[in-house]
């Protein structure tokens, strides 16, 4: 369930394709950063990136957008994806 327009959400997204060892996490931290958006995209041992990004629906909408919308270093085959709500604050934007 998506939390109503106003309030802070966390989005969760599992990116797969050829993403890792491309700067695909530094350039999601760029965009989620210009976004003013919180949390991290760490790599999987299975090859995926998980993005995790709190703040305003339409600025994760916005990051959720780009992740699937072709200008990504690599490839993205496809992005599973879900909504929560905001849950406890974060700092910054980290590559882990």
């Amino acid at each position: 369930m998506i939390p109503p327009a106003g309030e802070d959400v966390r989005l969760s997204a599992w990116v797969h394709g050829r993403v890792q060892g491309v700067g695909f996490r530094w350039w999601t931290r760029a965009r989620a950063l210009e976004l003013g958006l919180t949390g991290y995209a760490a790599n999987k041992d299975d090859g995926r990136v998980h993005v995790v990004a709190r703040g305003p629906r339409a600025a994760c909408q916005r990051l959720l957008d780009l992740l699937q919308g072709g200008t990504t270093p690599g490839r993205v085959d496809t992005v599973v994806y879900d909504w929560a709500a905001a849950g406890e604050e974060m700092t910054g934007f980290v590559e882990r």
